[in-house]
């Protein structure tokens, strides 16, 4: 299993536990659904851990709204 630490994926989402929930959930269900992975991962691998990989690299992120 790999760790991805939790302040590393807050200062992505602008501290916002809520917004890392919902931006890691939302893209899971994409790649579980089939879209392709934006980044290097064995097919073992799950996708809630792959969406978390995302977001830290920086691939994917979530909008703010002002």
């Amino acid at each position: 299993m790999m760790y991805i630490p939790l302040e590393k994926l807050l200062d992505k989402t602008e501290n916002s536990l809520y917004k890392l929930v919902i931006t890691a959930s939302k893209r899971a269900l994409e790649i579980a659904e089939g879209q392709p992975k934006l980044v290097g991962a064995v097919m073992s691998i799950k996708p809630s851990t792959v969406a978390l990989q995302e977001i830290v690299e920086g691939r994917v992120g979530c909008k703010s709204i002002k």
